[in-house]
């Protein structure tokens, strides 16, 4: 087989092994959605037969849900007061990779154009540079600012590798073939790239710069000399090391940020979502119900007399009574809702596009779910009061339905606890008598009495 076929064979050999370690994550991820969507289809049939088997589930045990105080909803433009927390969302500035990317991109592109004019080695070929730095300066602009935040944006990473890789070959080809002195850019991309990237796809990187390298070299001088061949060894030698330093490094920086990213966001007891989490979910389920004008429930929990199982047997007993019910929680709600700690022992959950007969199936289906398990050494057994509330009739902000779901919690308390209550559309008010002050001449009796009482 001739040497030149032979070049070729191995650069459509590179490319294509390339080109496959590129797509297979973005094919998993595709897997990956699809599943995901398919296990929404079942939670949105788990969710429409809530409200069919309510009736169901109200034969077989005895309803222990409150009734509101009122049957009007409360307008938006009654009392609204405000809470305390991180209630505004995460800032959306774009990330550090990104500007780096960009900067990087746009100054090797002037920097070429700087040399390649400057320098006059390349005349003849100049205007052939100049069009393919216009081109991939337009290319890397579509990449960077004008691609939509669609599913194909996961591509604009490895693209843009691509993009840089056939920009330095082509480059290279304009400037001499292996004694081009921009042959650095191979190197340069694949260990900037490996930062970014998974290891599969900095691999792929380098195998895509090894067959732009040859190729490139070949196109010019189909019989190099022994020196540019070991230079070009060298060369790729550096490409291979730097993928496999870059993409070390860049794998335990994503660990370090993930689990940085867990512990700002995840209950280290319960393993549920922390309340900085929540009140970000719920204010940009917020915005997605007011630009959609789909409802979702709100549902608060606290569990029944903890501080009593805390005394009688320990806080460790406590700790795994909150486990019990976290794990509960988790269990009950679907993939799209959001269950989060509240407090010491408070719960809470963001039902995405569920209506309050959901969003009652669900709580009550919690409560007997924490009644009927109970917990070994705990006597009696664990419950938890539940409050259920629904956007926009229960509040149009956080604040708002936080306080409707705090009032129909404790509505739930009152009743006598163990119970599921909606909101009521007024607060409840309860009538206290004043107490008359005691005569001096009861000889502090009247104070004692009242000491005891209080």
């Amino acid at each position: 087989m001739p040497s030149s076929e032979l070049v070729l064979l191995t650069i459509g050999a590179l490319a294509v092994i390339a080109l496959g370690l590129i797509a297979a994550p973005t094919l998993a991820w595709a897997g990956r959605r699809l599943s995901v969507q398919a296990q929404g289809q079942g939670d949105a049939t788990q969710l429409a037969d809530r409200g069919a088997g309510a009736g169901d589930a109200g034969a077989k045990v005895e309803s222990r849900a409150l009734v509101p105080v009122a049957d009007q909803p409360e307008r938006p433009e009654q009392h609204e007061p405000i809470l305390t927390g991180p209630l505004a969302p995460a800032a959306s500035d774009p990330t550090l990779e990104n500007r780096v990317i960009r900067i990087v991109s746009w100054a090797f592109l002037m920097a070429v154009a700087v040399f390649a004019a400057a320098s006059g080695i390349w005349a003849s070929a100049l205007p052939t540079i100049v069009i393919v730095i216009a081109i991939t300066g337009f290319a890397t602009l579509v990449l960077q600012d004008v691609l939509p935040r669609t599913a194909g944006r996961r591509l604009g990473g490895p693209l843009q590798g691509v993009l840089a890789l056939a920009f330095v070959a082509c480059l290279v080809v304009l400037t001499g073939g292996f004694e081009s002195p921009f042959t650095f850019g191979f190197p340069l991309i694949v260990g900037a790239g490996a930062l970014l990237v998974s290891p599969r796809v900095a691999l792929a990187l380098a195998v895509l710069a090894t067959a732009a390298y040859v190729g490139a070299g070949f196109v010019v001088d189909q019989s190099p000399p022994t020196a540019s061949l070991i230079q070009m060894g060298v060369n790729l030698t550096g490409v291979f090391l730097l993928a496999y330093v870059g993409a070390s490094v860049g794998r335990e920086q994503r660990r370090a940020r993930d689990a940085a990213i867990r512990l700002s966001t995840i209950d280290s007891l319960t393993g549920l979502y922390n309340r900085t989490f929540f009140f970000s979910a719920l204010e940009r389920e917020i915005a997605r119900g007011d630009r959609s004008g789909r409802a979702f429930c709100l549902v608060m929990l606290d569990l029944d007399d903890l501080k009593a199982v805390n005394d009688r047997f320990g806080h460790i007993a406590g700790d795994q009574v909150l486990r019990a019910v976290s794990d509960i929680v988790r269990s009950g709600v679907r993939k799209i809702d959001v269950a989060a700690r509240y407090g010491g022992d408070e719960f809470v959950a963001l039902l995405p596009e569920t209506d309050p007969t959901g969003g009652w199936v669900l709580a009550e289906k919690v409560r007997l779910m924490v009644a009927e398990q109970g917990l070994p050494g705990v006597d009696p057994g664990p419950t938890v009061s539940v409050g259920v509330v629904s956007y926009p009739a229960d509040g149009r902000s956080a604040d708002a339905l936080l306080v409707s779901a705090d009032r129909a919690m404790y509505a739930s308390k009152r009743g006598g606890k163990n119970r599921v209550a909606r909101a009521a559309s007024e607060p409840l008010m309860l009538a206290v008598e004043p107490t008359p002050e005691p005569k001096a001449a009861d000889g502090g009796k009247a104070q004692r009495a009242s000491e005891r009482a209080g």
